[in-house]
């Protein structure tokens, strides 16, 4: 099983309290080290499940002590192996956490947020994988090649910043939320501004299957949405590699986007309506499942108030998701009804 070593410095007058915390706790190994006369620094090897739990116990119980600082590593190994050295079952029986607080089958909130926030981060680097990924989904489209575009998901810079979007919602972290959706514009702005130059001075053929397809907008278009946006925040949650999970939220945005420069850029603006339609489907898609797959894993805050705050950000975004969804289906429909 995937493990955690939680460091926690303390003062050394709390040892025995942090003994009678973690006596009936599901942890699977814990040792001392005396860092000075008045500093003890104690290591908890845990299950990644039960990581959560735990860091909130400590924090509620010692975050107001002085040099109180907690430290999450992710463990590559340990030896002799863990299933090895598990204790009788009786005594593991003795070991379970109470009802109420059972863990979270994924990584812990504060291990989560780490990850998804530093992806979020607007950076050069972010702008430059952003056109690469364009170039390189704009070749494939032109060429009428699946296997050059799929090549250019793989770079998946889009995956970040709506996870974390979709985190910040979930979470009420306004701070959060500004900085993806800066990022998320940003890394839009520049593939669209991109792909439209390639639309203008290429020649684009916009009976190309791989670009007429991404002109209009299907029900398999939705489920790929939604599917690719419970993807990106199980592959987060988990602790799952993101790169190649990451090329189904690439999928469901960066070859719409592209498209929709492309089709701008050659004066295609009626099939540009309809990659519009369907990227705005699909970017609204891809974080209202990124949100629910969070609330169903129970990523919340850790204080009551937080929490509220987190539970109306939640239900209003889900709302209004919902909303936009229903009003864009209505106008595509209605589009294709006129035309």
């Amino acid at each position: 099983m995937p493990l955690r070593l939680i460091e926690i410095i303390l003062p050394a007058a709390q040892i025995e309290n942090v003994r009678k915390l973690l006596a009936e706790r599901p942890v699977v190994d814990v040792w001392y080290d005396h860092l000075s006369k008045d500093q003890t620094q104690v290591n908890v090897l845990v299950s990644t499940e039960d990581t959560e739990p735990l860091i909130d116990l400590f924090e509620q119980n010692f975050s107001i002590e002085d040099g109180f600082r907690l430290v999450l590593l992710s463990v590559a190994a340990v030896v002799p192996r863990v299933e090895e050295a598990e204790e009788k079952p009786a005594a593991k029986e003795k070991e379970k956490p109470p009802a109420e607080e059972k863990s979270p089958e994924r990584v812990s909130r504060e291990e989560l947020y780490t990850q998804v926030s530093a992806t979020s981060k607007l950076s050069r680097s972010f702008l430059v994988m952003v056109l690469l990924s364009a170039i390189v989904t704009a070749i494939g489209l032109l060429n009428n090649n699946v296997a050059v575009v799929i090549g250019a998901m793989v770079i998946a810079p889009l995956l970040g910043p709506n996870m974390s979007l979709a985190l910040a919602t979930t979470l009420g972290d306004m701070d959060l939320a500004r900085q993806s959706l800066k990022t998320n514009l940003a890394g839009i702005l520049t593939g669209l501004i991109l792909s439209l130059i390639l639309g203008f001075i290429l020649s684009v053929d916009p009976a190309n299957p791989q670009i007429a397809s991404r002109t209009h907008i299907g029900l398999i278009d939705l489920v790929l949405a939604l599917a690719s946006g419970v993807a990106g925040a199980l592959a987060f949650s988990t602790g799952a590699p993101t790169s190649l999970i990451g090329v189904m939220v690439a999928v469901a945005l960066m070859p719409p986007l592209v498209t929709l420069g492309l089709m701008l850029g050659s004066a295609n603006f009626f099939l540009g309506l309809g990659a519009l339609w369907l990227l705005l489907t699909n970017m609204i898609c891809v974080n209202l499942a990124g949100v629910l797959t969070f609330w169903v894993q129970g990523v919340r805050p850790t204080t009551w108030w937080e929490a509220n705050i987190a539970k109306r950000a939640t239900r209003l975004s889900i709302l209004i998701s919902a909303a936009l969804l229903v009003v864009l289906i209505s106008l595509i429909y209605l589009s294709k009804k006129l035309h």
